[in-house]
């Protein structure tokens, strides 16, 4: 599976990751989050986007998405389940490399698409438990951006 980078193009898992430590090389001594958040979008099929960020605290960030597209499904629980699941994936991808990299200081967010304040609401507690039982911090909406705004963004246009 490939990653797409705004500015690189077409990246490879290992060249992602290249370029993620590359970002955080240049700057050593800033914060940093490692933001990964999933988001979907049910057409004919659904596509799923998951979104990796590298966010330079103050200073901005860098970020890859890569697109999945499923048969379509219109279960609410089952595509929430679905997307935490891909964005568990990745994170614990890029936790193993950065702790084989030296970087093992650097904490991975999982972003969800859930909040108190829509159909997802009931969802909540099992999905922040997976997250967290999995060793990652979860956050929801309305501080998901990673899942809210960055995947969300290339849902629309697959």
């Amino acid at each position: 599976m490939y990653f797409t980078s705004p500015t690189r193009g077409r990246l490879t898992e290992d060249e992602m990751f290249a370029d993620m430590m590359q970002f955080v090389d240049a700057n050593p001594e800033a914060q940093y989050k490692i933001i990964i958040g999933s988001d979907s979008q049910a057409r004919v099929r659904t596509c799923f986007v998951t979104a990796v960020i590298v966010h330079q605290v103050g200073r901005g960030a860098r970020y890859y998405y890569r697109k999945k597209y499923q048969r379509k499904i219109t279960s609410l629980r089952q595509k929430i389940f679905y997307e935490t699941a891909l964005s568990l994936e990745t994170a614990s991808f890029i936790a193993q490399r950065l702790a084989a990299n030296g970087h093992a200081d650097l904490n991975v967010e999982i972003h969800l698409d859930i909040g108190p304040n829509g159909e997802t609401r009931d969802l909540i507690r099992e999905i922040v438990g997976m997250v967290v039982g999995s060793g990652f911090a979860a956050k929801i909406k309305p501080y998901s951006c990673g899942a809210s705004k960055v995947a969300d963004k290339y849902t629309k246009s697959g």
